[in-house]
């Protein structure tokens, strides 16, 4: 409702976590969106975020996160996109240091790049495939620079909203400052 009022288009969400099954807790959630949506009419999107796949966690795998939209109703489908976060792909798997046309392609195979309306850039403190959550200075991690500079390039991501989710220090704004100084560096490259 706030970010309707508010003119805010898209609200980010994890999908959520499944308690017996992955199907059973996909089909869960999926209720829970459309229930949510059916209830706050308007035009705001939830964007399903990429997660690292620790646990009983949804939506590490492109194919999950395919197959919670497509189980969300049809007449509230349209109003839910992707958000990716760059540090919960590398932990889940999808190589953007090695294999980063090869990840885009497959997402957009899976998911469709249409519908990715939001990035969350954040390098990793863990191992590539680790499954594990957490956030680190952009290419201050494993990731390294290169995979936020080719998507501070990339045409295909121009129009794509793009959020600092790392670490903030002491004083919450000299790290994001820092990063924003980095990435705008990037994309004048």
């Amino acid at each position: 409702e706030r970010c309707d009022r508010f003119g805010i288009p898209f609200v980010v969400s994890h999908p959520g976590n499944y308690m017996d099954d992955p199907e059973a807790g996909l089909a869960r959630n999926a209720a829970g969106y459309t229930d949510a949506l059916r209830t706050v009419p308007g035009t705001t999107m939830v964007c399903l975020e990429t997660t690292a796949g620790s646990g009983t966690a949804l939506g590490s795998t492109f194919e999950q996160l395919a197959a919670l939209k497509a189980a969300i109703a049809d007449d509230v489908r349209h109003r839910v996109g992707f958000c990716a976060d760059t540090c919960h792909l590398y932990a889940a798997g999808y190589d953007l240091v090695n294999d980063f046309d090869g990840v885009w392609a497959e997402w957009e195979r899976r998911l469709g790049l249409a519908h990715l309306h939001v990035l969350h850039l954040n390098d990793s403190k863990t191992p590539f495939n680790s499954h594990v959550d957490r956030h680190e200075l952009v290419a201050e991690g494993s990731l390294g620079a290169e995979p936020f500079r080719r998507i501070m390039r990339e045409p295909r991501f121009g129009h794509v909203i793009k959020i600092l989710e790392t670490p903030k220090g002491d004083d919450m704004v000299t790290n994001d400052r820092r990063m924003l100084r980095r990435l705008r560096g990037y994309a004048r490259g």
